[in-house]
């Protein structure tokens, strides 16, 4: 079920309206005489940048009973991969429960009394990132407890037009890749939840009762820049609201960690670096591609935490034009093909333990991509696996949109 949107987003209005702000207007009817759980992060805000536990905390006749975190907890206190333990919420007294360490799913426990799950956190559009698999374990919580599940929908950061890379196969499904969509999905979390829902990719293909309330304003086209809010960084290493496009253009190779991409030093995902690099060499190598909407800047830099704290590292600083078109999934294959010309003897694959290849082929949904690039060091090697699943994704995603499509970017 979705709620009706009124219309919004016209020429000369400033803002989109999130999920929780149009529920606020409508005065929470769908919550109202409720008992509620409420899955959230910091970046469940409005546009006042007001906590989303705050309000339904306060809001009449809504009473919420429970919190659920996700990685890095409901106050966003705890660092990327960190189990986070269960405890008393200190500003509302109410009972947090970890959804990121033992229990990844709700508990029958943990949901008693609750009449009705709501959802609420900015996700990046990206396959890899946690908080959809937390959306979805949630989902299957309140299908199996016939509990209501109402997701506050958000914009996707990286738009809802481009749509990058293969399905996941099933044996490589895991909480980096829970699901088989491409790594670009182009959907807001709201019709995410929705395809997920109604396409039994569930466990055990079960469905929930899900409600939607989609937000007023927003547009396919628009990147987050375009939406008014202000961005509230989702997790550590995603600061800025246009870290998500960095984060699809390098983040795949940082899982190996053997190149820096830049995590650890204070531009998250927007460098290729290592200590045997010549920056000059590489920044040439790199701009020579003509990649659209991509450049390259040589430099040299010492991460201050993390895998690479304290090493001199030389590389590139990349630059992403806003609202690119470029594909940007494969800038870290591009790379690694740039880097093996120039370092062949330096290949980050057999540099990498087996754990971190383990990770690398999970994030990117099958080992088929490394074992083909291995062979070749060639991007083309693996342009037609990466980009298979796209349009067929598209034509079954359409069916769930819930704002209008005008253009398509890739």
């Amino acid at each position: 079920m979705v709620l009706a949107l009124n219309n919004a987003g016209l020429a000369g209005e400033p803002s989109v309206k999130t999920g929780i702000e149009v529920l606020r207007e409508r005065g929470f009817d769908i919550l109202r005489g409720k008992h509620v759980g409420l899955i959230t992060n910091p970046t469940g805000v409005d546009r006042s940048l007001r906590s989303t536990i705050d309000i339904l905390h306060q809001a009449h006749d809504v009473t919420l009973m429970a919190l659920f975190g996700p990685e890095h907890g409901v106050r966003g206190d705890h660092s990327a991969g960190e189990s986070v333990a269960s405890y008393t919420d200190p500003q509302t007294g109410i009972p947090v429960y970890s959804l990121y360490g033992k229990t990844r799913k709700p508990t029958r426990e943990m949901l008693r009394g609750i009449d009705v799950l709501v959802y609420d956190i900015q996700d990046i559009g990206c396959r890899s990132y946690t908080f959809i698999g937390t959306m979805g374990h949630a989902m299957e919580a309140a299908a199996e407890q016939n509990i209501s599940f109402v997701v506050l929908d958000r914009p996707n950061p990286l738009g809802g037009l481009s749509i990058e890379g293969n399905l996941v196969e099933k044996e490589y499904r895991s909480d980096v890749s829970p699901y088989p969509i491409p790594y670009v999905y182009g959907l807001t979390c709201g019709e995410l939840a929705t395809l997920i829902n109604n396409e039994g990719m569930l466990e055990n293909g079960v469905r929930c009762s899900l409600t939607v309330v989609p937000m007023e304003g927003w547009r396919r086209e628009m990147l987050f820049r375009d939406t008014g809010l202000e961005w509230v960084p989702t997790s550590p290493h995603i600061p800025s609201e246009d870290t998500p496009m960095y984060y699809v253009g390098t983040g795949i190779l940082g899982e190996l960690q053997v190149i820096s991409e830049g995590v650890g030093y204070t531009i998250p995902f927007r460098t290729f670096g290592a200590e045997w690099i010549d920056p000059t060499a590489l920044a040439n190598r790199m701009n020579a591609l003509n990649l659209k909407g991509v450049r390259f800047r040589p430099m040299t830099y010492k991460p201050f935490y993390g895998v690479h704290q304290g090493k001199v590292l030389h590389g590139v600083q990349i630059y992403i034009d806003k609202g690119t078109d470029a594909d940007l999934m494969s800038l870290q294959f591009l790379f690694l093909q740039a880097h093996n010309e120039l370092y062949p003897d330096r290949n980050p694959f057999r540099m990498a333990g087996k754990d971190r290849l383990r990770m690398f082929d999970k994030v990117v949904g099958t080992g088929l991509i490394r074992e083909k690039f291995s062979q070749s060091m060639s991007f083309t090697s693996i342009r037609e696996i990466l980009g298979k699943d796209a349009e067929g994704f598209r034509k079954m995603a359409r069916k769930y949109y819930l704002y209008p499509e005008r253009a398509q970017r890739n």
